[in-house]
């Protein structure tokens, strides 16, 4: 990657910040497509937020990505929003141009692309969704895109979880079926894919607590969480002989439309790329 004055300037923003592998992800598409750019670390506190954006947007930024915790911030700030964004009610990815601020939610298309990697599409399948955050709220959205036959929503909170179903119903074909965790066991055995979008697992977060026995032998583990790579979650199904889809496939995928949209070239997700952030991942444990 050579930087100029005239090169490209795009940044990621969140609160922390630090952990963020975006500005590693980017570079490494910067140096192989040979583009003058640059992807920066934004820290910013929730006050912060709208100045912040402001001050790059005028100093020539091409966009930001966007992450916690300031999504449905950046939903609120943008003049346009995609129907990902629309529907996620938060935005991850802000463009900047002369006709103002757009913006879109890449997440559900990120989840997407790594489900398919492994799986292919969904026809006819049934999915078993744990959390009911706004992570869940994107994995639905990419388990329509997959044409998932029924998703059965479960989460500590029955409320969350119903409210949540309720919000996307309108506009997702395959049903919604909220429940809470201990509903496991009733609906697992009929499962192709478990998605867990909580943060269970994540960092110092204890584990998930359910029991991988009822699932159908050919039933596919995904855990969203990317650090640890591993977490206690997948290496139990692994261990099972479950397909497992680990979170680092959504990350590489989301930044796809981000990178052509700041630097517009639009670029391959590759084994080398997620060599190279492995060895990132695992010098920061």
């Amino acid at each position: 990657m050579t930087l100029t004055g005239k090169g490209k300037i795009a940044g990621v923003i969140g609160w922390p910040v630090s952990h963020s592998l975006s500005p590693m992800l980017h570079d490494h598409w910067l140096e192989e497509y040979k583009i003058d750019g640059a992807m920066v670390l934004l820290a910013a506190t929730r006050e912060d937020f709208a100045a912040v954006i402001d001050g790059v947007r005028r100093a020539g930024f091409k966009g930001v990505n966007v992450t916690v915790p300031h999504k449905e911030a950046a939903f609120a700030l943008a003049h346009r929003l995609d129907a990902a964004a629309k529907l996620a009610g938060a935005a991850n990815l802000l463009i900047f141009s002369d006709n103002g601020v757009e913006g879109r939610n890449t997440d559900s298309y990120g989840l997407t692309e790594s489900l398919r990697e492994t799986l292919g599409e969904l026809d006819g399948k049934t999915v078993v969704l744990l959390g009911a955050g706004g992570a869940a709220r994107g994995a639905i959205l990419a388990l329509e895109m997959m044409n998932a036959k029924t998703i059965h929503l479960l989460n500590r909170d029955a409320h969350r979880a119903l409210t949540l179903a309720s919000s996307l119903a309108p506009q997702i074909r395959a049903p919604i079926r909220p429940g809470v965790l201990t509903d496991w066991k009733n609906v697992a055995g009929d499962a192709a894919l478990v998605v867990n979008s909580t943060s269970a697992g994540m960092g110092a977060n204890p584990p998930l607590d359910i029991d991988l026995s009822v699932l159908p032998k050919d039933a596919a583990v995904c855990d969203i969480v990317y650090n640890p790579l591993e977490t206690k979650l997948l290496r139990d199904a692994n261990a099972r002989g479950h397909k497992t889809i680990d979170g680092l496939g959504m990350l590489m995928h989301q930044a796809v439309p981000s990178f052509e949209a700041f630097f517009g070239v639009r670029p391959q997700v590759t084994q080398a790329l997620r060599d190279a952030l492995v060895k990132v991942l695992s010098a920061r444990q």
